[in-house]
């Protein structure tokens, strides 16, 4: 049988009227297909913590308080939180003590395991530090099972026959499986024909899902569960279109809908921090020949953004304009680093792997190199203090900058360069720095974080509206 494989962002989520009506219900037939989803908007960032300000959640709470109140509190609010949401989503008050019931047991698991490793660390000879990582990857995993058993109980309350789909190995699963074979356990006597199977989109599994994958883990479960099953199509579910612009930023009467594009734009968008799907997901989607569709769930009739591994746009153009705040520029300088750039450069990448910042972009001359970082500032000044000790001689300097970028599947437009340095200094901005490769599928511009806004204003005024590409940009 050919289905589909769809996986539902955390907003669309909180909404779950759209969800039953716009991803489910419009189909004649609403099985065919396998659901994995997020947990609830907002929910992960309290359990762990905030993703863009580092706000702490109870697992940063838990791995930096020497209180034990800290971090109790946080769950505490984790706790209400939930619990609210399960108000807003049940009319039957069976149904929601349920919910409830479901919710509480699995806080009150995580706060007897947090609260025995708290007094067994309190030993000489057991580490703390050891054991976050397992830490992390428990208290994720209860987002996710708390939206994927409310979806599954709330569809089959409207009259669908559901499967909760729990891969958390949560209730006593100490069997170490790799993401494969937690996903095949998973779904081995699912009948997809038959039934809608609602899949948690955390998986316990060997080597950790966060560990490996970062908050990107879901997208993860998703795309293998997709290519393990032969998925006909990959489909993700969000609150926007994959469009032109951050509409919030241009205008949503200003950008155009992508109607096709490929998984290289893709993965500039995930370096960025925009992702339509995670770069490792979408690697094994594109060996497997799947397409992926990016859909909004409020605008269902809408055929979405298709991405497939092939696709060339019939004339080359800039598609979108993005880019990322909170940008660090870790500049460091060296009058001996002319001939062994690779030994410096090796020291750096190091400590950037050790603090799992991620690298926006890179450029380098004869005696410096510059490392652009998306992280924050915490990080960064960890990373800055073991490059002194390792590079005394060195000179390090550190600045807060803006990253935009054009990007497109064929971006070979005589010209893009001066059009794109035009735009910005007519605007008054000023380019700290500049890259483009070879493979011509983006440009990368460094300025003021004042000037982000402004910024990309101005190249979608002048690389993509003056195009006049209708109702989408590549549709077919």
């Amino acid at each position: 049988m050919t289905h589909t494989v769809e996986k539902i962002g955390g907003t669309s989520m909180n909404d779950y009227a759209a969800v039953r009506d716009n991803i489910i219900c419009p189909h004649a037939n609403p099985y065919g297909r396998i659901l994995v989803v997020s947990a609830y908007g907002g929910v992960t960032n309290l359990l762990l913590e905030h993703k863009k300000t580092a706000q702490p959640g109870v697992f940063a709470s838990f791995s930096d308080a020497r209180d034990a109140d800290v971090w109790t509190h946080a769950l505490s609010a984790v706790r209400v939180h939930l619990e609210a949401i399960n108000r807003r989503m049940f009319d039957s008050a069976a149904d929601r003590a349920d919910a409830d019931a479901f919710v509480s047991e699995r806080l009150s698991d995580a706060e007897h395991c947090l609260a025995d490793l708290g007094r067994l660390c309190r030993h000489g000879h057991f580490r703390l530090d050891s054991h976050l990582a397992t830490v992390q990857e428990m208290l994720a995993s209860i987002g996710e099972a708390h939206s994927a058993w409310n979806l599954s109980r709330l569809l089959a309350r409207d009259g669908l026959r559901t499967r909760f789909v729990d891969l958390t190995g949560w209730s006593g699963d100490t069997e170490q499986l790799s993401l494969d074979e937690r996903i095949r356990a998973g779904l081995a006597d699912v009948e997809v024909a038959r039934e809608l199977p609602i899949v948690t989109g955390y998986a316990h599994c060997e080597g950790g899902l966060i560990a490996r994958f970062g908050r990107g883990y879901s997208e993860m479960t998703f795309s293998r569960t997709a290519v393990l099953t032969g998925a006909a199509e990959a489909i993700i579910h969000k609150e926007y279109h994959l469009s032109s612009a951050d509409p919030t930023i241009v205008g949503a009467d200003r950008v155009v809908p992508i109607g096709r594009t490929n998984y290289d734009v893709a993965d500039q968008l995930a370096n960025l921090g925009m992702e339509a799907i995670h770069a490792r997901a979408a690697k094994g989607l594109r060996q497997a020949g799947i397409p992926l569709r990016v859909k909004n769930t409020f605008e269902p009739d809408h055929g979405g953004t298709v991405i497939t591994h092939d696709y060339v746009s019939a004339k080359p153009c800039v598609e979108i304009i993005a880019g990322c705040r909170n940008v660090y520029a870790l500049e460091m300088f060296d009058q001996d680093m002319m001939g062994r750039f690779a030994h410096y450069d090796q020291i750096l990448l190091a400590a950037l792997e050790r603090f799992r910042a991620g690298i926006v972009g890179k450029d380098c001359n004869a005696n410096t190199l510059t490392h652009y970082l998306s992280c924050n500032l915490k990080t960064v000044k960890r990373i800055r203090e073991v490059l002194v000790d390792a590079l005394p001689e060195a000179e390090f300097n550190l600045r807060r900058v803006a990253m935009v970028s054009a990007i497109g599947s064929d971006m070979r437009v005589p010209g893009l360069l001066a059009e794109t340095a035009a735009s910005l200094a007519a605007e008054g901005i000023s380019i700290l720095a500049m890259h483009q490769s070879l493979r011509q599928v983006d440009m990368q511009c460094v300025i003021d974080e004042r000037d982000y806004d402004t910024a990309i204003r101005a190249l979608h005024r002048r690389l993509v509206e003056r195009c006049g590409h209708g109702i989408a940009i590549c549709a077919d």
